[in-house]
């Protein structure tokens, strides 16, 4: 059976456009208006990344920092992502959610519990960013047991071997990170230095999905669009500081700003 996100990537390359990813922190400000947020981006997006609030955050740069920060004062658990998810799905605009985080929050969790939950709230791919290949094999099965697409890390570093071997044994959608930096840095290599590395792994398996993330905003994201999916992290959670701090609603800002983000991949 095709995946949703198979499904989104699709429906993606049918409109002539990449796919359009937004990552928030869960939680971010509280339950309510993180999920209120996913409600009123759902429409524009195609995909949306959830991320575990976590106190240190090892690939994170200060934009989601200050956003998981905010989630953990308010103390979100594990359980409350699940909520969120749960709640979000009930919309019939809801898109495939993919949850990012940290394999210690898995374990903390309990594994099995953690991918039955998964499966129950309607969770649809994993990112986890501190279970690399070929340490990662065991756990991406385990999900592909419960249909729960298990998303790979590629970045610019990644032999050509290893590069090769990833491919191969990754899911529906592979994530490739653009710069060697934290997340949302600014983009250090030109949007065409990006690509030629992109191309490399689409030359591999040119039906395999695979996003480009870290560093993309509204101004370089219509340089990227070539490829088949774009995340937008820091650069949401950025907007959602901004208007806690100017006493704005976050909820209607972000929704404007992923109108921008959308407008210019189209």
């Amino acid at each position: 059976m095709i995946s949703k996100i198979s499904l989104a990537f699709k429906k993606a390359k049918k409109e002539k456009r990449p796919a359009l990813l937004t990552y928030t922190v869960a939680g971010d400000n509280t339950k309510k208006k993180s999920l209120d947020i996913l409600n009123s981006i759902s429409k524009k997006i195609d995909i949306c990344e959830l991320g575990f609030p976590h106190n240190t955050p090892i690939g994170d740069g200060g934009e989601i920092q200050t956003s998981s920060y905010r989630a953990i004062k308010k103390r979100i658990k594990m359980n409350d992502i699940f909520q969120i998810v749960k709640k979000y799905k009930i919309n019939k605009f809801s898109k495939p959610v993919i949850l990012m985080g940290y394999y210690n929050m898995i374990y903390q969790y309990g594994e099995k519990k953690f991918l039955n939950k998964c499966k129950k709230t309607g969770v649809d791919g994993l990112i986890v960013v501190d279970l690399p290949w070929p340490e990662n094999k065991i756990f991406a099965n385990k999900c592909k047991k419960k249909s729960i697409n298990f998303i790979q890390l590629l970045s610019p570093t990644t032999s050509k071997i290893r590069l090769k071997k990833i491919v191969k044994d990754s899911h529906d959608m592979i994530y490739y990170i653009s710069m060697l930096s934290t997340t949302g840095g600014k983009l250090k290599i030109s949007p065409n230095k990006i690509l030629k590395n992109y191309y490399k792994i689409k030359k591999i398996n040119p039906k395999k999905n695979c996003v480009i993330g870290f560093g993309i905003t509204e101004k370089t994201i219509s340089k990227l669009k070539s490829a088949d999916g774009l995340v937008v992290g820091s650069a949401i959670c950025k907007e959602i500081t901004r208007s806690l701090n100017n006493r704005q609603n976050p909820v209607t800002n972000v929704s404007k700003l992923v109108a921008k983000l959308k407008k210019r991949i189209l």
